[in-house]
């Protein structure tokens, strides 16, 4: 399995598994990342995917110092199960 990307030219963190792409997509708006909508391809359901997804683009956003809204439910969910990434979210 490969890591988390940030394909900025299609607004979209990317992990690539066996030959199939796993996206969640985003805006920024200056130190802003707005998260929209998470996509997982049926052939990858049920295999923790997403949330590795999820985390990877996460660690991304911190490392940068951007501040996340998390608009999609599937982010959003991810991050209330997860408290240590609440620092993220824009107050």
């Amino acid at each position: 399995m490969s890591d988390v990307i940030n394909n900025k030219a299609h607004n979209r963190y990317e992990l690539d598994v066996e030959g199939h792409i796993a996206a969640t997509y985003y805006r920024l708006d200056g130190d802003v990342i707005t998260f929209v909508h998470t996509e997982v391809p049926a052939e990858l359901g049920g295999k923790g995917i997403g949330s590795k997804l999820v985390k990877g683009a996460l660690d991304q956003v911190r490392t940068a110092g951007l501040k996340v809204i998390a608009q999609c439910p599937f982010v959003k969910a991810w991050i209330d199960k997860h408290p240590d990434y609440t620092d993220l979210l824009k107050k």
